[in-house]
Formats: C-alpha cells, sequence, structure tokens
C-alpha cells in the first residue's frame, strides 16, 4: 500500500525559482505603489527574501517573495475597493 501525504513538491527551490518569485513580488509591489498604497510589511517580506536568497537558503527566499506578493496584491485590492467604497459611507 503506498499513502502520499501530500501534494508538496520534493526538489529544492532554485536561484532561479528565487527570482521569478521576487520578480513577480515587486512588480506587484511596484502596482501597488503607483496606486499609493504600499504597505511597509512588503517592502520588509521582499528584504527577507533577498537576505535568505544572499544566504543560498533559496526555499525560504522563495516563500517570502510569495508572501510579499501576496501582501502586495493585498494592498492593491484595498486600493482599489476602498476608492470606490467610500462613497457607500454615509455623510452625517
Amino acid at each position: 500500500m503506498v499513502v502520499f501525504a501530500g501534494a508538496t513538491s520534493l526538489h529544492a527551490a532554485t536561484e532561479a525559482d528565487f527570482s521569478a518569485a521576487y520578480a513577480a513580488a515587486e512588480a506587484a509591489n511596484k502596482e501597488a505603489g503607483a496606486l499609493r498604497n504600499q504597505w511597509t510589511t512588503t517592502a520588509a517580506t521582499l528584504a527577507a527574501a533577498k537576505k535568505a536568497a544572499a544566504e543560498g537558503n533559496f526555499d525560504s527566499a522563495v516563500a517570502a517573495s510569495k508572501e510579499a506578493e501576496a501582501l502586495a496584491k493585498a494592498s492593491i485590492f484595498q486600493a482599489t475597493s476602498e476608492k470606490a467604497r467610500w462613497k457607500d459611507m454615509e455623510i452625517r
């Protein structure tokens, strides 16, 4: 009987994996900046990703890059949704 614990990747992340993940995170962060809604947590997470990559820990670097991309996308969502939602508020 063969049991698979999950659908996790069995290979270690490479520098190329990091470069792709980091580029995606930077692009999302740049878009958030264009909307004037960059989060400081995104910048800190990008810095942590770069540091992990410099130390050769590409698994952590890729994970941090993906987290930074998610944070940047959340800030983009916040900016775009609040741009229209403020009109829904009741002014007294």
